[in-house]
């Protein structure tokens, strides 16, 4: 992977959540499913502008749902993971896996005690 391919946390976070929602992952859904899945209240702005830059990299598609109006008449806008995607989230859970399998917590490990 190059420099600009690898992910940050929060574009790997979002980039699951959208993967998550299969034909459904409007800005609102994926801000949803991230407060849901990691108790982060991340602002909606933060979720738009990650998924700008991530469809800038190659990472995300975007699709008008003519379908289905939002209120106010406006239309949604579903965003869906490229191949890209896929193959840096790919990478980046196996560059973890390799870091993790190469430690051993213990549960009187973490500072502060549990």
């Amino acid at each position: 992977m190059g420099k600009g391919e690898h992910l940050g946390e929060f574009e790997t976070i979002l980039l699951l959540a959208v993967a998550g929602l299969p034909g459904e992952a409007s800005g609102a859904a994926i801000h949803e499913q991230i407060l849901e899945s990691t108790g982060r209240d991340v602002s909606l702005a933060s979720v738009y502008v990650t998924l700008s830059r991530l469809e800038k990299k190659g990472f995300v598609d975007t699709e008008v749902d003519t379908e289905h109006a939002d209120r106010g008449g406006r239309l949604r806008k579903l965003f869906s993971p490229t191949e890209a995607a896929v193959r840096a989230l790919l990478e980046t859970r196996r560059a973890h896996d390799r870091l993790w399998n190469r430690i051993d917590f213990a549960p009187s490990d973490a500072k502060g005690g549990a």
